[in-house]
């Protein structure tokens, strides 16, 4: 192989370590999940044969996805969805597949140090090849045994290969000279625009709410109000204060603990601002405040402990829920009881976080006790009485709720209604030969809502105004001079677009600009083709297996 890149690939970066962790633990979850239908590494799962890997087998899998994770991460490409990755490993799999049916040579080394020095890993703020990144990353390599060299030098291989493949796919990715103009039409008119804004806010419709249509509503949307499951607990309290008394305090450990916090114990208003904050003046002002933290903090995880160690009782003695009082009464312990919660509104007595309502769902007839949970006041054990299954509620229930539902959606239904109303009308006043801020005038009673109006003088969509909105560039898409755009939600109002007037641009099929547009559109043309190729090639071999998956 390559000698200067096996030397450099001996080890890894930081972030690729950070990286590959990741990768273990998506790829877990890739094989776990039932619905995906890979990886399911039972003894009677059978095997799912995908271009030469098994997606049955955790091993294949794993490095499947750890190929795939490292090779996105050195392209720079912007992978945020376990879908994304599972897509572009299963097709770069496919790709290497298909060479090798091809007989593709391998990469020469030109080819390979050329793609080394195009990963966007290695460049710099001016997206070229930087020398000094490239040092760190060997650097880097030297000290973390995690990754072998031959995993990386794997990995650019294939990339390389993956490239050619999809390169050969991809084809010529022809468009016609239309295409071209129609593009450079889009970029380059010249318009100018008018617009009418609808307030949203102020639009005042007459919604009747019957019971019958409310009912509709409701039996429509039921599953919008489902409540989530709850669990009915009791808990075995462990509060911090319980266990103060038991902290050992010294003056070298007060003072440690206060210049590791400064910024807890804040100096009183009237202090001497010269003072350092670990000095021992300042630490004499405060000490009272910083041994009542120190014990407390201290408290609590004496009060975890506790919650430990009977937590440990309870399963080796394995103590039912039935002679639980009497285990209590010989610890000298009390249960408390709480009313059936979820994530949703976890008790005060248990602490504001909701990964203990994510505990206490946990358990159940056959996990009666929780692990000790910390509920920031101390600690607690959690004792299982009920489940409460998630259900709907009655309509008249949540009928407030409902209500208030049904009134929006009927005003975002009739808002709509009403944008198509007030165009109707402008398009009558402007076939009657009023300008646009007439006919604005003109229709001001059409639709309950405030109108206003706005402008802007001739650009182009590669030039916008700072304040022309986002969302109005699909609503002039194929506008012509003298049309108005449907109407389009602009945050909290609507907006209507009015062409006053649209110039396209004199486009030269011999000139630099076309020549360069068209060379763009073609790229991109070939590469979603061949991206088809591949994505067609998957589907059609995880179909051959479909039917094994259990």
């Amino acid at each position: 192989m390559i000698s200067w890149i096996q030397r450099s690939f001996q080890q890894h970066f930081k972030w690729l370590f950070l990286l590959l962790l990741a990768v273990v633990i998506v790829s877990f979850v890739f094989i776990t999940n039932a619905s995906s239908g890979f990886g399911h590494t039972g003894k009677q799962a059978p095997a799912r044969p995908f271009f030469g890997v098994n997606l049955s087998a955790r091993e294949d899998i794993d490095r499947l996805f750890s190929d795939a994770s490292l090779s996105a991460q050195l392209h720079g490409m912007q992978i945020r969805e376990e879908g994304q990755l599972q897509q572009y490993a299963l097709q770069r799999q496919a790709a290497l597949h298909l060479a090798n049916e091809l007989n593709l040579p391998a990469p020469s080394e030109t080819d390979l140090v050329r793609h080394v020095q195009n990963l966007r890993a290695f460049s710099g703020p001016e997206g070229r090849f930087d020398p000094k990144r490239y040092a760190e990353f060997r650097d880097s390599l030297k000290t973390n045994p995690q990754l072998r060299e031959a995993d990386v030098t794997r990995v650019i291989n294939n990339d390389v290969t993956y490239q050619q493949v999809l390169k050969l796919l991809s084809g010529p990715g022809y468009v016609l000279p239309s295409d071209v103009q129609t593009q450079l039409n889009r970029i380059d008119a010249s318009w100018t625009l008018e617009a009418v804004t609808v307030g949203y806010d102020s639009f005042k419709p007459s919604i009747n709410v019957t019971d019958e249509a409310l009912s509709q509503y409701f039996e429509y949307n039921s599953r919008r109000y489902e409540v989530a499951p709850r669990v009915g607990v009791s808990y075995i309290d462990f509060p911090a204060e319980a266990y103060t008394d038991q902290v050992s305090v010294t003056e070298v450990g007060l003072r440690s603990y206060y210049e590791a916090n400064p910024a807890r114990f804040p100096k009183a208003p009237d202090a001497t601002p010269e003072i350092s904050v670990t000095s021992g003046a300042d630490f004499e002002a405060v000490r009272d405040q910083v041994e009542q933290a120190y014990r407390l903090e201290r408290a609590r995880t004496l009060a975890l402990r506790a919650a430990a160690d009977v937590a440990v009782a309870l399963h080796e003695g394995q103590i039912a829920p039935a002679k639980l009082p009497d285990f209590l009464s010989e610890q000298k312990l009390t249960l408390k009881p709480l009313a059936p919660f979820n994530a949703d509104n976890v008790p005060a007595e248990l602490g504001t976080d909701r990964r203990v309502a994510t505990e206490a769902l946990r358990t159940g007839p056959q996990k009666p006790y929780s692990e000790p949970i910390n509920t920031g006041r101390g600690a607690a054990i959690l004792v299982w009485n009920e489940t409460v299954p998630a259900r709907v509620p009655e309509l008249s229930e949540i009928k407030d709720r409902v209500t208030s539902d049904y009134l929006e959606a009927e005003k975002r239904k009739q808002f709509a209604e009403a944008g198509r109303t007030l165009r109707n009308a402008l398009q009558a006043r402007l076939k009657a030969g009023d300008s646009f801020t007439k006919a604005v005038e003109a229709s001001g009673n059409t639709i309950p809502a405030k109108l206003s109006t706005k402008s802007w003088p001739a650009f182009t969509l590669a030039t916008p105004p700072q304040d022309f909105d986002y969302s109005a560039y699909g609503a002039i898409d194929g506008l012509n001079k003298g049309e108005l755009s449907q109407m389009v939600s602009s945050g909290e109002q609507g907006l209507i677009l009015y062409a006053a007037d649209k110039k396209l641009p004199e486009i030269e099929l011999t000139s630099p600009k076309f020549a360069e547009t068209r060379q763009r559109m073609e790229t991109f043309t070939a590469s979603r083709n061949g991206g088809a190729v591949l994505a067609a090639m998957v589907d059609a071999e995880l179909a051959k297996t479909a039917a094994a998956t259990p």
